[in-house]
């Protein structure tokens, strides 16, 4: 079933996970000393309930605004959940067929070190993501040239493959006193919540732009604003551009013979110190060209980011038509940041992806995730913040 984007006028809220998952560790400390075999089952009720609730909140955040971190987040840590879930399904299996060596401690050592035991389990799929990753880079510098830029992939692989690799070395071994180990712990417990946190952050945000870039938005838009993204030295679309442009219009062409309403067209983009005109006027040219009359074109030069394509297009449209329905086209990897981009500006747009070339398209979207870490760094701060204090709570209980 597709999930039908801006169609729920209300924005999920997950506070009943904040208030189960605080309820849980109160019950973890009050039952470690009076029902030791509760905690076998209370573990994965738990963890089952907040998957069903972060799926929920998922579908909901997408009908409200798929354009949001909450999307990445929801996405990633649902994945994280079902895994955790599933293993300790298996504790709890064993703690039924051998009650007699079942220690309510070593439960509560699996849900402290279950950040750990992520990055473990998860690590086949991290090493074949990096591979692969690597891969595209390499044709990528090979196609089009060695920049620093072109090795995002690579250096991601790195951090992805060696951080696993030195936290596992880390936490393999460790002797001393009992304060010692505790330390240990708690030094593994904080890097391996780091790790955690941007392995879901990474997973989420696949998953978010994968399925906004192929979504196709209902023909009933208005508006179509084409995102500029650099010319070539004669002033005409570079092939990146030029996708962009043909989704537009091939969007504007199905809409058309599903219901016979007609897009107005705004190229947004200025002009760079190295170009010829601006990218607003070059796209409208392209357009003129591929029969588009002028009157269905509105030209917007004042942008130089993403952001400001956003916010001064918005301008335009409302000029004429503050009701209008809006879609956006731009490159695949870049539908989700751009949809970020306008609903910052108010503006509830749906994007549409131009493909582009298979081994420029993971390098970009490393790009995109880069991008996404330094915005919103105090909700990021706080729930990293968050998830570091209840993983060295969970750990000091372990060690009490």
């Amino acid at each position: 079933m597709k999930i039908r984007f801006d169609t729920l006028d209300k924005k999920p809220k997950i506070w009943n996970i904040v208030v189960l998952s605080a309820v849980t560790v109160a019950l973890l400390y009050y039952l470690a000393d009076r029902n030791e075999k509760a905690i076998a089952f209370l573990i994965p009720v738990y963890l089952l309930i907040t998957v069903i609730l972060l799926l929920r909140a998922l579908v909901r955040q997408m009908r409200y605004n798929p354009y949001s971190y909450n999307t990445v987040y929801y996405a990633g840590f649902a994945v994280f959940g079902t895994l955790l879930f599933l293993v300790h399904l298996l504790y709890l299996y064993r703690a039924l067929r051998y009650p007699l060596g079942f220690d309510p401690r070593q439960v509560v050592n699996y849900l402290s070190s279950s950040g750990t035991t992520y990055m473990l389990l998860s690590f086949p799929f991290v090493l074949v993501f990096a591979v692969a990753l690597c891969i595209s880079n390499i044709v990528l510098i090979r196609k089009e040239g060695f920049r620093l830029t072109n090795l995002l992939g690579i250096v991601l692989s790195l951090l992805l493959v060696g951080g696993a690799l030195w936290l596992y070395q880390y936490d393999y071994y460790v002797s001393g006193s009992f304060e010692d180990i505790r330390n240990h712990a708690l030094i593994t417990s904080f890097c391996s919540t780091i790790y955690l946190y941007y392995e879901c952050m990474l997973v989420g945000t696949i998953f978010a732009a994968g399925y906004t870039s192929r979504y196709e938005p209902d023909y009933d838009r208005d508006f179509m604003i084409v995102l500029g993204c650099g010319l070539r030295k004669d002033g005409t679309p570079t092939p990146l551009l030029k996708g962009r442009l043909e989704r537009a219009l091939g969007f504007d062409k199905k809409q058309q013979e599903a219901t016979g309403k007609k897009l107005t067209y705004i190229t947004s983009g200025g002009q760079g110190s190295d170009e010829k005109i601006s990218e607003g006027v070059a796209m409208k040219n392209y357009l003129l060209e591929q029969g588009i009359p002028e009157e269905r074109i509105i030209t917007e030069e004042k942008s130089a980011n993403t952001f400001e394509n956003m916010k001064y297009s918005k301008e335009k449209i409302l000029e004429k038509d503050p009701q209008g329905k809006i879609a956006f086209s731009t490159t695949n990897y870049h539908v989700f940041r751009s949809g970020l981009a306008a609903r910052r500006n108010k503006m509830r747009a749906q994007g549409v992806g131009a493909p582009t070339k298979w081994y420029f398209w993971p390098n970009a979207a490393v790009r995109e995730f880069v991008g996404l870490l330094t915005e919103h760094r105090l909700k990021q701060t706080l729930i990293m913040g968050g998830m570091i204090t209840l993983y060295i709570i969970l750990t000091l209980m372990v060690y009490r």
